[in-house]
């Protein structure tokens, strides 16, 4: 019986080398096996027996919303809208990255990753009682490739076509092969139903209540205020293994706060349930009240392994001033780290020193083996420094302090072709001087940026700070029409084709691209598809070290800090499972006290 098992098997793969085609199955892994085999009851961070009911009052970031529809590129979406959507899989919150079956129930990839099938599931339907079809997702993906989110493109870029081959199964073709992460892409593709928008117009801002299939609907709608979000209570996939556990508040609102000060006074007034908070000061100082004393209110603090990506002052290198690498890195020596640590966040943050922060892919000491090899043909268009130094930002602890890196920052400046005159930082041959906009859209930043233009000041350098509303905000970095600002680049522990949008040349000239910076290097370029095509995870680790010595050593952004943990405050309503997933909050998990 072993070896008839044995000839059977090998028959098997046999047959699918020859077509070209993996198994059938359930999920997929980047590298690796998956955690969950095919007939896993739920994930392991959930509580399968979670009662459902109860309501939750949450506060957003932000003066208004003005788009129902959150995938395009104008308008401001609301807070929460994802969980209307269902999409072809759903990721687990404790594998690095793995996805398993939502509406498809079973998944085809080539052996080669030229491309990948997906069965759907009969049963599933939009909230209207229409069955999700293959028609659906191939006019969802069409449609957000022409008339969605420019990112859209740039993520799909190397999706070939998209066809129907049976009743309930679509199938992707790849212009490329050996794209691990492509079918996985592909599988977080959103689907949304053709009959819907078939007498609408995709491309426009709407306030109309969208159709989805998700785990909630909108129920009301404030504009610009609130907004309201109710739990299917027939919904198709509340049983599935993906979803057992989770999904169990039957109403979440979202308030929005233009003041960030307001926001938490509110929050410590109980006008809302659950914040998490972002501000170490107010973590150090703002939470001893009595609710927190007699256990109305409960603190914790929950370790992730999330990467923690880049937070900075992101340079538009589209600017003239900031074209040079320099002039760039001059200006990282005005930023007094320690002094911010230590004066407005109580020692409680650590600084970050890569684009993959608190993750295996962040790039340590000097280049590896492997990672040299990767490196060396690109020698002559980088700095030496990328060989043969660690990238460490500048400190303000050693001899000198504040005043030595000034004075270093003013040596490179005079590099780079600048000279204090009258007390004004001038540009030698043009005679202009160097003055720059510091755009933010929170208030609660100003007192981080204010120091630091002080110390630019010192250079000779005129740096204003700009506050303004979360629309005008959004719509100043989808045009690129900024000089400096502060953002945030997440990463997840499998980079890839969200590379491109980031770094690469091709999103620098697309509109609403998250490459702040600008970014044009092609070898920053030759590197991303380096990371894309990695072989495995071990070639993925080191041509993602290598990425990120480049970026690095590129001076786009003066790094900021990250946190390891979640900080987190909430009133003594919820329960939540014993076990925290690694990657995630996981509060899509928790439910409420008085549904028990």
């Amino acid at each position: 019986m072993k070896s008839l098992v044995g000839r059977v098997g090998g028959l098997l793969a046999l047959m699918l080398l020859a077509t070209g085609a993996s198994a059938d199955t359930h999920g997929m892994a980047l590298h690796g096996d998956l955690k969950y085999g095919p007939d896993f009851p739920h994930f392991h961070y959930v509580n399968p027996e979670a009662p459902k009911g109860g309501s939750v009052r949450l506060a957003a970031p932000g003066t208004t919303f003005d788009n129902l529809n959150p995938f395009i590129l104008r308008g401001i979406s609301p807070a929460g809208i994802g969980q209307v959507f269902d999409t072809l899989t759903v990721r687990s919150a404790d594998e690095p990255f793995s996805e398993y079956g939502l509406i498809a129930e079973r998944i085809r990839v080539a052996v080669d990753n030229s491309w990948v099938r997906f069965d759907l599931r009969p049963e599933a339907r939009f909230h209207d009682g229409e069955p999700i079809t293959p028609q659906d997702v191939i006019w969802t993906f069409e449609t957000l490739r022409r008339d969605g989110h420019p990112h859209y493109r740039v993520y799909y870029n190397d999706v070939e076509r998209v066809e129907q081959v049976d009743e309930h199964a679509v199938k992707f073709h790849f212009a490329g092969r050996n794209n691990a992460e492509l079918p996985m892409i592909v599988g977080q593709l959103p689907v949304l139903p053709k009959h819907f928008w078939a007498a609408r117009e995709f491309g426009r801002t709407t306030m109309e209540i969208p159709l989805g299939s998700g785990p909630y609907r909108i129920e009301r709608v404030d504009p610009g205020r609130a907004i309201t979000y109710a739990r299917v209570e027939d919904y198709w996939a509340q049983d599935l293994p993906v979803n057992r556990g989770r999904h169990n508040f039957d109403r979440i609102r979202y308030d929005y706060y233009r003041d960030a000060t307001v926001s938490l006074e509110a929050f410590k007034a109980g006008e809302y349930d659950f914040r998490a908070e972002n501000i170490a000061r107010n973590w150090a100082t703002q939470y001893d009240i009595p609710a927190v004393r007699d256990g109305r209110m409960v603190l914790e603090e929950i370790p992730h392994q999330i990467p923690t990506g880049m937070q900075g002052f992101f340079f538009n290198t589209r600017r003239d001033m900031f074209a040079d690498p320099r002039v760039r890195k001059a200006l990282g020596y005005a930023f007094d780290y320690e002094w911010t640590n230590r004066t407005l966040f109580n020692d409680s943050y650590i600084r970050s020193r890569s684009y993959f922060s608190n993750s295996e892919l962040a790039a340590v000491g000097l280049p590896s083996e492997r990672e040299m090899a990767i490196l060396e043909p690109h020698r002559e268009q980088l700095p030496q420094a990328v060989f043969t130094e660690e990238y460490t930002p500048p400190s303000t602890e050693g001899p000198g302090g504040l005043r030595g890196n000034l004075r270093r920052a003013l040596e490179l400046l005079t590099e780079a072709g600048w000279q204090v005159r009258n007390n004004r930082l001038t540009h030698v041959e043009s005679g202009e001087p160097m003055r720059f906009t510091i755009l933010l859209d929170n208030p609660t930043f100003e007192r981080v940026v204010l120091p630091y233009t002080r110390n630019l000041e010192q250079l000779g350098i005129e740096a204003r700070v700009r506050t303004v509303d979360t629309a005008q905000y959004q719509n100043r970095m989808d045009d690129f029409d900024f000089d400096m600002t502060v953002r945030l680049i997440g990463q997840s522990l499998s980079p890839g084709n969200e590379q491109r949008n980031y770094w690469s040349c091709a999103a620098a000239d697309t509109p609403g691209s998250r490459n702040y910076s600008g970014i044009c290097d092609p070898v920053v370029d030759a590197l991303i598809e380096r990371v894309i095509y990695a072989e495995d995870r071990d070639d993925l680790v080191h041509a993602t070290r290598a990425l990120d010595r480049v970026l690095l050593w590129g001076h786009y952004v003066i790094p900021q800090w990250h946190l390891n943990s979640f900080r987190i405050a909430y009133w003594d309503k919820f329960r939540r499972p014993p076990i925290s997933p690694d990657y995630s909050l996981g509060f899509d998990t928790w439910w409420h006290k008085d549904a028990e």
